[in-house]
């Protein structure tokens, strides 16, 4: 029995539209079908059956009625003789969601995951699925970690098929072996003083550094498929690949020097991050994630392992590629604490809690989002910190955690209690105690204390942000003004009835064009300020006085001299 086949046509490039037909041999008396509702990594529900259309099957020559049962499910029933011949439905998809989550089509380019293209055959599931592209454009080509096989491409069953997104158009490429193990970066959108070269050279010392972490790569090949866009920045992970996008400033260019700028850092952070996902999330996963519905949320409370202890290590492993030095990553650390401290919501939801609302949480974040909910990848990433620096005071560390781990499971599901009970067994159980505590509690972290005790200064800095001060975050823009995007629980402006969506149009009298020029407006030991705001077309004027700045900001550099303890955890 020959597994279901995909040919994927561009039919209509103008209208970013998609035609897929999938071919069946010998299909079920009641042959059952469905398209995925969310897509691995990603964790939000959204509806890819929308862009589908014009649904039609035929058998034998005949055409037969597809039923649908749900939002994203359906039915074609087939008897008689036909039923010995190959089920054929075709159907299009519009594609127009420039993000690493779903598919795209334009002149310039296509892009797709096939949970948003490929409908799941019920009961063929197990099988191979083939991939079949119809008529490119002159001069494009295609990138995807899916083997080849007799022109077409083929996944082992339908899990597989959905872990390999396509990238396809006329983009740069190039190539680099990792500790013996191939690699590809493709790159579609770039400006034309991208420098390739530098990338692959930085790139390959991060996947050196990984595979040397964790003791030897588990693919045979790997695809960077970057997408570089106006603005924008994210990746989604894969077992052989990872889907990427950033805004073209991040592309390192012939005028970068030697010293990577801030924008460059933060692309490299990010293949670091998904690169590290293919041993921890890929793999190594959440033991609720054995075997994936489709159709429905996956639940699981250790998102704040699986994603905070990664986005602790892509900037540590660029520390340790030589790529920043240490006093540059104790800069990229400060930022990331000063992140997590300033959200209130971090004293509200536990980060267990938070990975097991990601679904109707995170990935729906709203104007009181900051007061009411922690972030499982910043706060879970201090976790990670917090644990690392507690175990190399018992003379181990996360990276013996991670392997063990790594080890103990053959790369395959854990829980909670494997986690803890692989901390247990490289310390004592306080610490795993205080793991526990730090996850399922609202508690501060002892970030200070813990850093200090590895030779690193923890000082604190005045806010004279007049936004901070107030307790507001706010969007500035020439046409558009100073937009309230969200108020802080606790802060003056909340106490003086500041409203997120308000327009902050003046302030004792003046007109305002940005929030800092409040501080120009005071007379010597003036503090109230009469802000007058529009909301919903209303003019309203507000008294809110103006706290005095706030040593609540954090910087972190290297205490004078050697340090053991600091020389084990970061070389320096």
């Amino acid at each position: 029995m020959r597994g279901p086949s995909y040919k994927i046509e561009l039919a209509d490039i103008a209208a970013h539209r998609y035609r897929v037909t999938l071919t069946l041999t010998s299909p079920a008396a009641e042959q059952f079908f469905s398209l995925p509702v969310w897509i691995p990594g990603s964790y939000l529900v959204r509806e890819f059956a929308k862009h589908l259309s014009g649904m039609t099957a035929r058998q034998g020559g005949n055409e037969l009625v597809v039923e649908q049962l749900d939002k994203a499910s359906w039915r074609v029933r087939c008897s008689g003789q036909s039923r010995a011949k190959a089920l054929t439905l075709s159907y299009d998809v519009y594609a127009f969601d420039a993000s690493v989550r779903t598919a795209w089509l334009d002149s310039r380019r296509a892009f797709f995951n096939a949970s948003s293209l490929c409908l799941r055959a019920h009961g063929r599931e197990s099988e191979a699925h083939r991939v079949t592209l119809g008529q490119l454009p002159e001069g494009w080509r295609v990138a995807t970690g899916m083997s080849a096989a007799e022109g077409s491409w083929e996944a082992a069953d339908y899990d597989e098929l959905l872990d390999h997104p396509f990238e396809i158009g006329p983009h740069w490429q190039g190539e680099f072996i990792a500790a013996g193990v191939p690699h590809r970066i493709v790159v579609a959108g770039a400006w034309p003083s991208f420098d390739g070269e530098r990338l692959l050279a930085d790139v390959r010392r991060i996947c050196e550094a990984h595979i040397a972490f964790w003791g030897g790569a588990p693919f045979e090949h790997y695809s960077f498929l970057l997408s570089a866009v106006d603005d924008g920045h994210g990746g989604l992970e894969h077992r052989a690949s990872t889907a990427l996008i950033c805004a073209r400033r991040e592309l390192p260019t012939a005028a970068e020097s030697a010293a990577p700028s801030d924008n460059y850092v933060r692309l490299l952070g990010l293949f670091s991050h998904e690169y590290f996902h293919a041993w921890n999330v890929k793999r190594l996963r959440p033991a609720e994630f054995a075997t994936f519905d489709y159709q429905r949320e996956n639940y699981t409370e250790l998102l704040w392992f699986f994603e905070g202890f990664t986005s602790y290590y892509d900037e540590l492993m660029l520390c340790r590629a030589g790529l920043v030095d240490a006093p540059r990553y104790l800069k990229l650390l400060a930022a990331s604490v000063n992140s997590v401290l300033a959200s209130p919501g971090r004293r509200v939801q536990p980060l267990a809690q938070a990975s097991f609302e990601a679904w109707t949480k995170y990935y729906r974040p709203d104007e009181n989002s900051v007061n009411a909910a922690s972030n499982y990848y910043g706060q879970g990433a201090l976790v990670a910190l917090c644990l690392d620096l507690s175990l190399r005071d018992q003379k181990s560390s996360l990276d013996a955690l991670m392997t063990r781990l790594w080890t103990a499971s053959a790369g395959g599901p854990v829980s909670e209690a494997d986690i803890l009970d692989a901390v247990r067994a490289l310390s004592i159980d306080a610490v795993a105690a205080q793991l526990h505590g730090w996850v399922h509690g609202r508690d501060e972290l002892p970030l200070r204390a813990l850093l200090e005790r590895h030779g690193i200064v923890w000082r604190d800095e005045g806010r004279t942000n007049v936004a901070q001060r107030l307790g507001l975050r706010v969007r500035e823009a020439a046409l558009t003004g100073i937009g309230v995007t969200h108020v802080l629980t606790g802060g003056a402006a909340e106490a003086g009835g500041v409203n997120a969506r308000d327009e902050i149009l003046g302030c004792n009298g003046w007109r305002l064009r940005r929030l800092d020029e409040v501080a120009g407006l005071l007379g010597s030991g003036e503090t109230q300020l009469r802000l007058l705001v529009s909301r919903d077309q209303r003019l309203i004027e507000l008294n809110v006085e103006l706290p005095a700045p706030q040593s609540s900001a954090v910087a972190l550099t290297l205490a004078d001299g050697s340090h053991a303890a600091r020389r084990h955890w970061l070389g320096a």
